[in-house]
Protein backbone atom coordinates (compact mmCIF):
# COMPACT_ATOMS: atom_id res chain seq x y z
CA UNK A 1 0.00 0.00 0.00
CA UNK A 2 1.37 3.84 -0.86
CA UNK A 3 1.01 6.89 1.39
CA UNK A 4 0.26 9.78 0.39
CA UNK A 5 2.11 12.49 2.07
CA UNK A 6 -1.08 13.55 4.43
CA UNK A 7 -1.33 9.89 5.44
CA UNK A 8 2.20 10.04 6.39
CA UNK A 9 2.09 12.36 8.68
CA UNK A 10 -0.91 10.59 10.48
CA UNK A 11 0.96 8.27 11.24
CA UNK A 12 3.34 7.22 14.45
CA UNK A 13 6.35 8.98 14.67
CA UNK A 14 9.60 6.84 14.78
CA UNK A 15 12.11 9.76 13.03
CA UNK A 16 15.55 10.37 12.28
CA UNK A 17 17.17 12.43 15.01
CA UNK A 18 17.11 15.83 13.13
CA UNK A 19 13.62 15.10 12.61
CA UNK A 20 12.83 13.96 15.81
CA UNK A 21 13.88 16.90 17.80
CA UNK A 22 11.19 18.93 17.54
CA UNK A 23 10.40 21.89 19.88
CA UNK A 24 8.31 20.45 22.54
CA UNK A 25 5.74 22.68 23.58
CA UNK A 26 5.97 21.71 27.08
CA UNK A 27 2.15 20.17 26.64
CA UNK A 28 3.83 16.61 25.31
CA UNK A 29 3.35 17.72 21.64
CA UNK A 30 6.70 16.26 19.66
CA UNK A 31 7.79 14.49 22.65
CA UNK A 32 10.85 11.83 22.34
CA UNK A 33 10.85 8.90 24.48
CA UNK A 34 14.06 6.86 23.94
CA UNK A 35 14.86 3.40 25.94
CA UNK A 36 18.53 2.43 26.02
CA UNK A 37 19.41 -0.58 28.10
CA UNK A 38 20.08 -4.61 27.21
CA UNK A 39 17.66 -7.61 25.63
CA UNK A 40 15.18 -6.80 28.49
CA UNK A 41 14.92 -3.85 26.40
CA UNK A 42 15.66 -5.02 22.94
CA UNK A 43 13.13 -7.11 22.71
CA UNK A 44 14.14 -8.95 19.37
CA UNK A 45 13.62 -5.03 17.84
CA UNK A 46 14.59 -4.92 14.08
CA UNK A 47 17.43 -2.49 12.71
CA UNK A 48 15.13 -0.64 9.84
CA UNK A 49 11.47 0.76 9.51
CA UNK A 50 9.95 -2.86 9.68
CA UNK A 51 6.93 -1.14 12.10
CA UNK A 52 5.74 -4.99 13.11
CA UNK A 53 9.29 -5.10 15.17
CA UNK A 54 10.68 -1.60 15.54
CA UNK A 55 10.33 -1.40 18.79
CA UNK A 56 11.00 -4.86 19.93
CA UNK A 57 8.10 -7.03 21.46
CA UNK A 58 8.93 -5.68 25.20
CA UNK A 59 7.94 -3.43 27.70
CA UNK A 60 8.99 -0.23 25.50
CA UNK A 61 6.84 -1.16 22.67
CA UNK A 62 3.51 -1.78 25.71
CA UNK A 63 4.14 1.56 26.97
CA UNK A 64 5.09 2.92 22.97
CA UNK A 65 1.58 1.16 21.91
CA UNK A 66 -0.60 2.56 25.02
CA UNK A 67 0.60 6.25 24.56
CA UNK A 68 0.75 6.17 21.00
CA UNK A 69 -2.95 5.26 20.88
CA UNK A 70 -3.92 7.39 23.75
CA UNK A 71 -2.67 10.41 22.63
CA UNK A 72 -2.66 11.13 18.80
CA UNK A 73 -2.22 14.42 18.93
CA UNK A 74 0.53 15.09 20.12
CA UNK A 75 2.60 13.25 17.79
CA UNK A 76 5.11 11.38 20.20
CA UNK A 77 8.56 9.99 18.97
CA UNK A 78 9.44 6.36 20.32
CA UNK A 79 13.49 4.98 19.85
CA UNK A 80 14.38 1.97 21.06
CA UNK A 81 18.30 1.39 21.15
CA UNK A 82 18.44 -1.39 23.48
CA UNK A 83 21.17 -3.79 22.50
CA UNK A 84 21.12 -7.61 23.64
CA UNK A 85 24.31 -7.81 25.72
CA UNK A 86 24.91 -4.61 26.24
CA UNK A 87 26.92 -3.69 29.72
CA UNK A 88 27.45 0.09 30.84
CA UNK A 89 30.95 -0.02 28.70
CA UNK A 90 28.78 -1.09 25.82
CA UNK A 91 26.15 2.27 26.30
CA UNK A 92 29.70 3.98 26.93
CA UNK A 93 30.98 3.25 23.27
CA UNK A 94 27.50 3.95 21.58
CA UNK A 95 26.42 6.74 23.51
CA UNK A 96 27.14 9.91 20.96
CA UNK A 97 25.20 7.88 17.92
CA UNK A 98 22.25 6.32 20.15
CA UNK A 99 21.89 8.52 22.58
CA UNK A 100 23.24 12.27 22.06
CA UNK A 101 22.17 12.23 18.43
CA UNK A 102 18.90 11.57 19.13
CA UNK A 103 18.22 14.93 21.07
CA UNK A 104 15.44 12.74 23.54
CA UNK A 105 13.28 14.56 25.95
CA UNK A 106 13.08 11.41 28.19
CA UNK A 107 15.65 9.14 28.06
CA UNK A 108 14.80 5.38 30.00
CA UNK A 109 17.81 3.30 31.06
CA UNK A 110 17.80 0.25 32.26
CA UNK A 111 21.09 -1.77 32.56
CA UNK A 112 23.52 -3.48 35.02
CA UNK A 113 22.48 -6.91 34.79
CA UNK A 114 24.94 -7.91 32.24
CA UNK A 115 27.72 -6.00 34.49
CA UNK A 116 26.78 -8.75 37.24
CA UNK A 117 26.99 -11.61 35.10
CA UNK A 118 30.22 -10.79 33.45
CA UNK A 119 31.63 -10.16 36.93
CA UNK A 120 30.11 -13.62 37.85
CA UNK A 121 32.34 -15.60 35.25
CA UNK A 122 35.15 -13.57 36.71
CA UNK A 123 35.88 -10.41 34.85
CA UNK A 124 36.92 -8.27 38.05
CA UNK A 125 36.64 -4.97 36.32
CA UNK A 126 33.24 -4.82 36.74
CA UNK A 127 32.50 -3.90 40.12
CA UNK A 128 29.68 -1.91 41.57
CA UNK A 129 32.09 1.26 41.66
CA UNK A 130 33.15 0.91 38.20
CA UNK A 131 29.57 0.46 37.23
CA UNK A 132 28.73 3.66 39.65
CA UNK A 133 31.27 6.16 37.75
CA UNK A 134 30.43 4.82 34.37
CA UNK A 135 26.73 5.71 34.83
CA UNK A 136 26.97 8.63 36.48
CA UNK A 137 29.70 10.03 33.90
CA UNK A 138 26.85 9.00 31.19
CA UNK A 139 24.80 10.99 33.07
CA UNK A 140 26.42 14.08 33.44
CA UNK A 141 27.38 13.82 29.34
CA UNK A 142 23.52 13.54 28.43
CA UNK A 143 22.89 16.61 31.33
CA UNK A 144 25.89 18.75 29.52
CA UNK A 145 24.65 18.35 26.07
CA UNK A 146 20.97 17.75 26.27
CA UNK A 147 20.45 20.06 30.14
CA UNK A 148 16.39 19.97 29.25
CA UNK A 149 16.46 16.07 29.27
CA UNK A 150 14.10 14.15 31.32
CA UNK A 151 16.05 11.10 32.65
CA UNK A 152 14.42 8.21 34.12
CA UNK A 153 16.65 4.96 35.71
CA UNK A 154 15.32 2.04 35.87
CA UNK A 155 16.69 -0.94 38.88
CA UNK A 156 18.09 -3.94 37.23
CA UNK A 157 15.68 -6.85 38.75
CA UNK A 158 15.85 -10.83 39.31
CA UNK A 159 13.99 -13.74 40.81
CA UNK A 160 15.11 -16.95 42.14
CA UNK A 161 14.81 -19.01 38.68
CA UNK A 162 17.06 -20.93 36.83
CA UNK A 163 20.46 -20.20 36.60
CA UNK A 164 20.23 -17.29 38.83
CA UNK A 165 18.24 -19.51 41.58
CA UNK A 166 21.40 -21.91 41.53
CA UNK A 167 23.53 -18.86 42.33
CA UNK A 168 21.28 -16.97 44.22
CA UNK A 169 23.72 -15.19 47.00
CA UNK A 170 26.45 -13.98 44.48
CA UNK A 171 23.58 -12.79 41.88
CA UNK A 172 21.32 -11.14 44.61
CA UNK A 173 24.09 -9.47 46.43
CA UNK A 174 25.71 -8.15 43.04
CA UNK A 175 22.52 -6.63 41.76
CA UNK A 176 21.46 -5.29 45.27
CA UNK A 177 24.76 -3.27 44.66
CA UNK A 178 23.65 -1.99 41.48
CA UNK A 179 20.29 -1.16 42.76
CA UNK A 180 22.07 1.07 45.20
CA UNK A 181 23.66 2.79 42.73
CA UNK A 182 20.57 3.85 40.31
CA UNK A 183 18.84 4.60 43.53
CA UNK A 184 21.74 6.54 44.32
CA UNK A 185 21.96 7.95 41.07
CA UNK A 186 18.58 8.60 40.43
CA UNK A 187 18.26 10.95 43.96
CA UNK A 188 21.54 13.11 42.58
CA UNK A 189 20.42 14.06 39.17
CA UNK A 190 16.66 14.38 40.04
CA UNK A 191 15.37 11.70 37.91
CA UNK A 192 12.24 9.47 37.72
CA UNK A 193 13.05 6.07 39.10
CA UNK A 194 11.47 2.61 38.54
CA UNK A 195 11.68 0.23 40.77
CA UNK A 196 11.48 -2.64 39.07
CA UNK A 197 12.61 -5.22 41.60
CA UNK A 198 10.14 -4.06 43.87
CA UNK A 199 7.19 -4.35 41.50
CA UNK A 200 8.18 -7.83 40.84
CA UNK A 201 8.44 -8.90 44.12
CA UNK A 202 5.08 -7.72 45.00
CA UNK A 203 3.88 -9.87 42.04
CA UNK A 204 4.94 -12.92 43.62
CA UNK A 205 1.64 -12.69 45.97
CA UNK A 206 -0.09 -13.11 42.60
CA UNK A 207 2.06 -16.33 40.69
CA UNK A 208 5.63 -17.80 41.07
CA UNK A 209 8.47 -16.30 39.65
CA UNK A 210 8.81 -18.25 36.80
CA UNK A 211 6.03 -16.84 35.41
CA UNK A 212 6.86 -13.29 35.84
CA UNK A 213 10.82 -14.02 34.60
CA UNK A 214 11.69 -17.18 32.42
CA UNK A 215 14.93 -17.56 33.17
CA UNK A 216 15.49 -15.50 36.54
CA UNK A 217 16.26 -12.39 33.86
CA UNK A 218 13.74 -12.08 30.99
CA UNK A 219 10.82 -10.99 31.71
CA UNK A 220 7.75 -13.31 30.69
CA UNK A 221 5.19 -11.63 28.72
CA UNK A 222 3.06 -10.57 31.90
CA UNK A 223 6.39 -9.54 33.74
CA UNK A 224 6.76 -6.93 30.47
CA UNK A 225 3.27 -5.71 30.92
CA UNK A 226 4.14 -5.42 34.66
CA UNK A 227 7.32 -3.43 33.91
CA UNK A 228 5.27 -1.06 31.07
CA UNK A 229 2.50 -0.69 34.16
CA UNK A 230 5.31 0.24 36.56
CA UNK A 231 7.07 2.57 34.31
CA UNK A 232 3.95 4.60 33.25
CA UNK A 233 2.60 4.98 36.73
CA UNK A 234 5.87 6.05 37.71
CA UNK A 235 6.36 8.62 35.18
CA UNK A 236 3.25 10.32 34.35
CA UNK A 237 3.79 11.35 38.00
CA UNK A 238 6.32 13.56 36.28
CA UNK A 239 5.03 13.92 33.01
CA UNK A 240 1.37 15.26 34.04
CA UNK A 241 0.50 15.01 29.75
CA UNK A 242 0.62 11.18 29.78
CA UNK A 243 -0.89 10.73 33.00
Amino acid sequence: MLFGAGSLLSMPHILKATEASLPNTGAGENFTFLFQGDSITDGNRSRNMDWNHVMGHGYAYIIASKLWYEFPEKRFHFFNRGISGNKITDLEQRWNDDTLALKPNLLSILVGINDVGALIKGDTSFTAEQFEGKYRALLQKTKNDLPGVQFVICDPFILPVGKVKDNWDMYDGEVKKRQDVTRKLAKEFGTVYIPFQEAFNKALKKAPADYWIWDGIHPMPAGHELMALEWIKQVSKKLKFIA
